[in-house]
């Protein structure tokens, strides 16, 4: 069985490079390719034109990859949405997470690396970078954990934009106890970074 791909990527020559990457998958197969978010709305709305997977640029005009996550999410949360980004940028990785994506890579990978996400994406659900492996995924328990207020308070802005010095301002305190706040939880939980964090919070309902 062949895995359909579509690239959404407003950089054509990038798309074009990726899409002759796939075809020598024998396991993918490019359905089409989008230069933005709109694009891929009217694609989809065809007889047979929704994919396994999409691969998604991030940084696009007229609707950008975050735009285009979360409306996948609503609309066709059966497609395996793959990040695309030219850097590793946690903020990104936390707001797409948020969005619906299952996976993330950067655009400068290796073939063989591209293969390997596409396939771990197929076989689990699941692709991130090495500083947001599967590992924390796995890590997340769904047991009920006594939780204090003000944890959950920090869960709920764990996955904005916010630094944690903003959300000490948002909490009415300091920096260090907001740290404190995350090294507590991160203990509790068994996981070792915001991002852990951000997704136990998206998926225990936190990040709504």
């Amino acid at each position: 069985m062949k895995y359909s791909i579509v690239i959404v990527d407003d950089h054509i020559l990038i798309a074009k490079a990726l899409g002759s990457i796939l075809g020598n998958f024998s396991q993918f197969e490019v359905l089409y390719e989008c230069e933005n978010g709109k694009e891929l709305q009217e694609k989809l709305k065809r007889k047979g034109n929704i994919p396994h997977i999409v691969l998604l640029d991030i940084s696009m005009p007229i609707m950008d990859g975050f735009e285009t996550a979360k409306w996948l999410k609503e609309t066709h949360p059966e497609v395996l949405v793959m990040a695309l980004s030219m850097q590793d940028d946690e903020q990104g990785l936390i707001k797409m997470v948020k969005f619906g994506a299952k996976g993330y890579l950067l655009k400068n990978v290796h073939p063989i690396e591209l293969e390997n996400a596409l396939n771990n994406l197929i076989r689990t659900g699941y692709y991130y970078p090495e500083w947001a492996t599967n590992k924390i995924f796995a890590s997340i328990s769904n047991e009920v954990v006594d939780l204090s207020e003000r944890e959950k308070e920090f869960l709920r802005y764990s996955v904005t934009e916010l630094n944690y010095k903003e959300i000490g301002d948002k909490m009415f305190c300091s920096t260090r106890s907001v740290e404190s706040y995350r090294d507590s939880l991160c203990e509790k939980l068994g996981l070792k970074s915001r991002v852990g964090l951000a997704v136990y919070a998206i998926k225990n309902g936190f990040g709504n």
